[in-house]
């Protein structure tokens, strides 16, 4: 008795098959090695961040308490400075809706990973983490959790919940003002942009990978 085997569906030559975010593991589930690479990456880079506030803020006091101290003499050096806003001050006094676009950054980023499986890519895992780390950092401040004892004395109230920057920077070389100094920034700010970079290096070269030559050619009958 023959029986017939059913032949699959050729893909049109023009025609660019649905692979998901990564071709070749697109059917399974998110592997234990994504999840533990994205949640390291969150937690080290966050605590980092923290890490290096409290030291810096203890060794140096709040603005103004001490001089800069340079590193690279005019060009990288540490000053402590209070943030209320976002980025360069904007929005100074809105830290709670800040603080809700950090939360719901951090849910869409998980639904991205997890729901949507895009922790499939090893690329996105990282970077993903690495942002994550850097929101945490500057979340943990916003919520005002470094200063749960009130605000040290001498420190204007309208600063409840600022994020704490230290890193100096500026180019004297260069004639734009932004540079000198660029507005103070921290570790979770360069994570996020460390991040930020990965995603269009990943958005510019990424390419989903095609079957192979025979993966969907038709089994002799």
């Amino acid at each position: 008795m023959n029986s017939r085997r059913k032949e699959r569906p050729k893909a049109s030559s023009g025609e660019t098959p649905n692979m998901g975010t990564d071709s070749a593991e697109s059917a399974g589930p998110v592997s234990r090695a994504a999840y533990l690479i994205y949640f390291a990456l969150a937690i080290v880079a966050g605590a980092t961040d923290l890490f290096s506030k409290e030291a810096v803020f203890r060794s140096f006091g709040f603005p103004g308490e001490q001089p800069s101290w340079w590193l690279i003499q005019d060009r990288l050096g540490i000053q402590t400075a209070l943030n209320p806003g976002a980025l360069f001050g904007m929005g100074g006094g809105k830290r709670m809706i800040f603080a809700a676009l950090s939360v719901a950054a951090l849910l869409g980023i998980l639904t991205w990973l997890f729901v949507y499986k895009a922790a499939r890519d090893r690329w996105l895992t990282v970077a993903l983490g690495i942002i994550s780390g850097g929101i945490l950092g500057n979340l943990y401040d916003r919520l005002g959790l470094w200063h749960r004892g009130g605000l040290p004395a001498g420190v204007d109230a309208e600063l409840t919940g600022a994020v704490r920057d230290w890193i100096l920077f500026q180019w004297k070389e260069v004639p734009w003002k932004i540079f000198n100094p660029w507005p103070n920034f921290n570790l979770a700010d360069s994570f996020l942009v460390a991040g930020a970079i990965m995603l269009a290096i990943h958005a510019l070269t990424y390419r989903e990978k095609k079957p192979a030559d025979g993966a969907n050619a038709c089994p002799a009958t």
